[in-house]
């Protein structure tokens, strides 16, 4: 193959493995990540289609840096502040006992002497941040509370890479290494640390906001994409993780008003670069290495696993955290990182080990790292009766009144202000530990729980609620709800929020009293507000309204007998040439109706309004 043909050939490859192995795994329930390892494997050490791994990875490592920048601009230095104590308390003692207890082990094991155990103990000490933060991405934890302790950890490991590095050159007593240059690089670091954050407090936001007056949407991916790179860079000069410059800038422009924007411009790069990163990871793995250490690999990769999770529980249980966050967290970062390769490499190099020994760390990392999705599945089930024990001790003391209200997202907050001015008591459960703690603050009476069972509606007054309102965004969550409240309360009033027009018409084959689609009536008002802008009379754009909410009611009462195609004739369909108004449509008899039909019937394509 020529290296023209390679160029368009390997990509290919790697954009095809990645849509297969994601559609496939994420059918299967397996999730994304262990389908892009499994891909990399294949493409890699198994067909050997793409055998240049270490350009791919390097160039993948991308997806690390953007992720962490989304992360950056969804915090905030306030926040950041907040979590110091798991960041210097928690991650520091991570770093320090597991390294330490890993080190003690290989060493005691002969394998290493005592310097390249201490290097291979703290690097195995250092967890991935990558496949750890997708998957708390994946499963939507990123902001409970052992997400939080999840990424204080992490963000220790990435400073901590530094002075291991310089670990690394002390016990190499080269000669060629002035005994300064720790402080130097030291001193180094935080100049640029600094030096990123007043950039992003004098220059980022004043610099977007010249980009944004040429209305030039590429120039303004090509300035998101240019921080993001340029800060990474900067980081990495000075011996930090590329990661932590991108977490930086994210920081530095979390609270600027295009975050969304830069957020929208560089996610599509990040979830493409990570599917390259994870994929590299399993492009990376040496066949001929495991197969030749077999038997040493797999006692290493489940004894440092154990080891790591156990030790990281302990620390979490005296952090205060409680059983169920601590086990999530241990399983989590239970494996190997990617900074232990660069540990790793350098230590061959400055000749602490053999170059042999380093192959084995690195297999045994990245089997490790293989084996993290399977754990998250794993550690999910395993916990999920610690986490029933953790809901059954939260406090209702004082719940129960006119109306219970499940879930209390964007939709459940607007609701709940009309029967609160009402008059009407409102109790409030929901599933997010955020969301109650920051409703609370404002007063509302809001209690952590899961509405789908039953046990905890009965501590929130359902028996003693007037009428249910089900405000949860998920239809399958929605559902679960609402089968479990007419089989256990058949005598409970429910109100709903749906999903969609298809799911409005399941909600009414249920039997639910009410129902209403979330962006019905929003939808309707802001159709009107745009005529009234056009110089339309607002008492006729109110009719026109009014009229448009009649006709969707008569076609869910069609479609819910005769099928989603029912009642086309309805809908306003085409273009209209006219300005001048037209009075409205009066109600058509059957006859009209039908000509109608037939006449729209050949041209009109079917939609799902």
């Amino acid at each position: 193959m020529t290296e023209h043909d390679a160029l368009f050939s390997e990509p290919l490859l790697l954009l095809a493995g990645a849509v297969i192995a994601a559609s496939v795994f994420r059918k299967l329930g397996l999730g994304t990540v262990l389908g892009y390892l499994v891909a990399g494997i294949i493409i890699g050490p198994f067909l050997h289609l793409v055998t240049d791994a270490k350009d791919i990875f390097n160039v993948s490592e991308l997806g690390v840096v953007f992720l962490l920048f989304i992360i950056g601009l969804e915090l905030k230095p306030s926040r950041i502040w907040q979590m110091r104590r798991d960041i210097l308390g928690l991650g520091m003692a991570q770093v320090l006992v597991t390294g330490s207890v890993l080190a003690a082990i290989a060493w005691w094991a002969g394998l290493i002497d005592w310097r390249g155990s201490l290097v291979a103990g703290f690097g195995l000490a250092l967890s991935s941040t990558a496949f750890a933060l997708q998957i708390l991405a994946d499963d939507g934890d990123m902001n409970t509370r052992h997400g939080n302790r999840s990424f204080s950890i992490l963000l220790f490991q990435d400073l901590a890479i530094v002075p291991l590095l310089a670990l690394v050159t002390i016990l190499s007593n080269r000669p060629d290494v002035p005994t300064d240059s720790m402080v130097s690089d030291l001193i180094a670091s935080v100049v640029a640390v600094a030096g990123m954050v007043l950039a992003g407090r004098y220059l980022l936001t004043p610099m977007f906001q010249i980009i944004a007056r040429t209305g030039a949407r590429e120039v303004m991916i090509a300035a998101a994409l240019f921080v993001v790179i340029g800060a990474a860079a900067i980081m990495e000069a000075v011996g930090l993780s590329m990661g932590m410059g991108a977490l930086l800038a994210g920081l530095m422009l979390s609270e600027s008003s295009y975050r969304h924007e830069l957020e929208a411009d560089i996610e599509p790069f990040r979830g493409l670069f990570l599917a390259l990163f994870f994929m590299a990871v399993g492009m990376s793995l040496h066949i001929h290495i495991v197969y030749e250490h077999i038997l040493l690999i797999l006692i290493a990769v489940p004894a440092m696993m154990a080891v790591k999770a156990a030790l990281i529980y302990g620390l979490c249980r005296i952090a205060g955290s409680s059983r169920y966050a601590s086990s999530r967290i241990a399983l989590l970062l239970a494996q190997g990182g990617e900074f232990g390769f660069v540990l790793f490499t350098t230590a061959a190099a400055s000749g602490l080990f053999p170059q042999a020994t380093a192959s084995i760390l690195v297999a045994v990392v990245t089997l490790s790292m293989a084996l993290t999705p399977l754990l998250a599945v794993i550690s999910r089930r395993l916990t999920a009766e610690d986490a029933e024990e953790d809901k059954l001790e939260e406090d209702f003391d004082g719940a129960g009144a006119d109306v219970l209200m499940i879930g209390f997202s964007r939709f459940g907050q607007i609701a709940s202000q009309i029967l609160l001015a009402g008059g009407r008591d409102v109790t409030v459960i929901d599933s997010s530990a955020d969301r109650v703690r920051q409703a609370a603050r404002f007063g509302f009476r809001i209690f952590f729980g899961d509405g789908t069972r039953k046990d905890v509606l009965i501590a929130a007054g359902i028996e003693r609620a007037d009428l249910v309102a089900v405000c949860t965004h998920k239809k399958e969550v929605t559902d679960r709800i609402i089968d479990m409240i007419q089989s256990e309360f058949p005598s409970v009033r429910i109100y709903a929020r749906s999903y969609d027009r298809i799911h409005s018409i399941d909600l009414r084959k249920k039997g639910v009293e009410y129902e209403l689609r979330e962006t019905l009536e929003s939808g309707l008002l802001f159709g009107r507000r745009i005529l009234e802008g056009l110089d339309m009379d607002g008492d006729r754009a109110l009719a026109i309204a009014d009229d448009i909410r009649e006709r969707d009611e008569e076609r869910l009462q069609l479609q819910a007998v005769e099928g989603l195609a029912a009642g086309r004739q309805m809908l306003h369909n085409k273009p209209v040439r006219e300005v001048k108004p037209e009075p409205l449509m009066k109600p058509k008899n059957k006859a009209e109706k039908r000509e109608e039909e037939e006449d729209m019937e050949d041209s009109e394509t079917e939609v799902s309004l």
